[in-house]
């Protein structure tokens, strides 16, 4: 019996997070690029409602759960000037790949650093409003840990020191 619970200890204690670690390293968490991103009716895509690993500002106006909204990101002054500020911020966080620049959007992908699982993140400069809105979604599973949330409450937070 002994001889078992090694076996097993060993099994879920050393083997299986070192394969974990080798899939991610090999690229097989990051999964496949969305190709349905961007401004589609004046908006963000929407959250898929049973899913847990999606936060976006237009989440207010789409079919949504509490866990899904979060505010944008007020600015005074220049809205290019408010934009190219939160450019910088995200060039400047790790594991952030800056994926399409334009006017009043941007798309950056956010690698993990251990099991490089990719999460897709999208800013919309909303002049007219004074804010950018913005988006953060995990590619793969139902759930994030809160990690969207607390990557777009710190860029939030460097914009606004």
């Amino acid at each position: 019996m002994l001889k078992i619970l090694k076996t097993i200890a060993i099994i879920v204690f050393v083997i299986a997070p070192v394969a974990l670690i080798l899939t991610g390293q090999a690229g097989l968490l990051s999964g496949t690029r969305p190709t349905d991103l961007g401004l589609k009716d004046g908006m963000l895509k929407p959250p898929v409602k049973d899913y847990f690993n999606v936060v976006s500002s237009y989440a207010g106006k789409q079919p949504h759960t509490a866990y899904h909204v979060i505010a944008p990101i007020n600015y005074t002054g220049s809205g290019q000037e408010a934009f190219n500020k939160l450019e910088a911020i995200v060039r400047g966080m790790d594991g952030a790949t800056i994926i399409t620049r334009q006017d009043n959007y941007l798309y950056a992908e956010f690698q993990s650093k251990v099991l490089k699982f990719v999460d897709d993140v999208e800013f919309v400069l909303d002049e007219p409003a004074g804010v950018i809105q913005m988006r953060s979604a995990s590619r793969l599973g139902r759930k994030d840990l809160n990690v969207n949330r607390k990557r777009l409450e710190a860029i939030r937070a460097k914009f606004n020191a």
